[in-house]
């Protein structure tokens, strides 16, 4: 990652580097955070050894940074991290996550809460590059109040040995999140789990997950779908195979509790066509090129989502 040292919160193991403060902003350890404002006891299950605690309380005109990293052998980190959007406040936040070098065997666990007080939005971009020896599990539960809008992108190209998310998401009246997942599995075992709930009337939620199996890759995706109130939610998730002994299981399920709720799912597990890779070698590339950049496409797909012959744009759930 470039310019690193400017991040407003970056650790290295389990050593805070640097934290780099910003007018209206409030960057501590979670600790830290922990012993200044008791309130923040509520949000944690035990007492935090480690993590970050971001609290923004005005609108922010430039993305905030975190990053950490695991650097040497045999790190176990387990985080605690706290971000609290104030009202009416609108940022946006860089996340990096990464092991320095390959083989160190890391192990990378962490627990993030954000919340979305009213009318306030938050843009997320998380990226992770791991090793094949490492472990990664991380845990995301996001609250939005009403009228709160959340755009949550996670992109993890270089999967460890074991790669386990789960997002559990809470919308309150007239609230929207926007969630895009995309990872390329090589040769690892990657569990996904997606919950959105719609709790508030005229709650809007969509998730669109892209993944890709290849050289021996495991990949299980479990997403859900909760309607509590008259919302709208969608479940996008398409899978890629591309070597015969990877596999991918897919499980979009969608719970209305609400008459007035509209939820809906596509959900589709496959090969690359052979129709695709015959025009790209008829240009001059070669197969394996032809590969590379279908799953490109494939993973950095923008492209509208149609249901029902009706195409639902991202903005519309915004």
């Amino acid at each position: 990652m470039k310019n690193v040292k400017n991040a407003n919160y970056w650790q290295i193991n389990h050593k805070v580097k640097n934290i780099f403060r910003l007018k209206g902003v409030t960057v501590l350890p979670s600790v830290e955070a922990w012993e200044k404002f008791k309130w923040t006891r509520a949000h944690f299950d035990k007492k935090p050894k480690e993590g970050y605690f971001i609290w923004v309380k005005q609108r922010v005109d430039s993305p905030l940074i975190t990053c950490i990293s695991i650097s040497s052998s045999n790190v176990f980190q387990n985080l605690m991290n706290l971000i609290l959007i104030e009202k009416n406040v609108k940022v946006e936040i860089n996340s990096f996550c990464n092991a320095i070098k390959k083989n160190l065997f890391g192990n990378h666990k962490g627990y993030s809460k954000i919340i979305l007080k009213e009318n306030s939005e938050l843009k997320v971009r998380h990226f992770h590059n791991w090793g094949k020896k490492d472990k990664v599990a991380f845990h995301l539960d996001f609250l939005l109040k009403k009228r709160a809008k959340l755009s949550h992108t996670y992109r993890c190209l270089e999967i460890p040995r074991k790669l386990k998310t789960e997002n559990n998401t809470h919308l309150e009246e007239d609230s929207s999140a926007n969630f895009i997942t995309t990872i390329l599995a090589r040769d690892g075992k990657v569990d996904i789990s997606d919950s959105t709930s719609l709790n508030g009337r005229k709650s809007n939620g969509i998730s669109r997950i892209r993944v890709v199996g290849d050289k021996k890759s495991k990949i299980v995706v479990h997403s859900k779908m909760i309607a509590n109130a008259a919302g709208v939610g969608h479940l996008d998730c398409m899978a890629l195979l591309l070597a015969k002994n990877s596999n991918v299981k897919a499980m979009p399920e969608l719970i209305n509790r609400n008459k007035n709720a509209s939820l809906t799912h596509e959900a589709s597990v496959g090969k690359i066509s052979e129709e695709k890779l015959d025009y790209l070698r008829s240009r001059g590339l070669s197969e394996d090129e032809a590969i590379d950049l279908i799953v490109a496409g494939f993973l950095g797909e923008e492209e509208p989502i149609i249901v029902k012959g009706r195409v639902i744009l991202s903005e519309l759930y915004m």
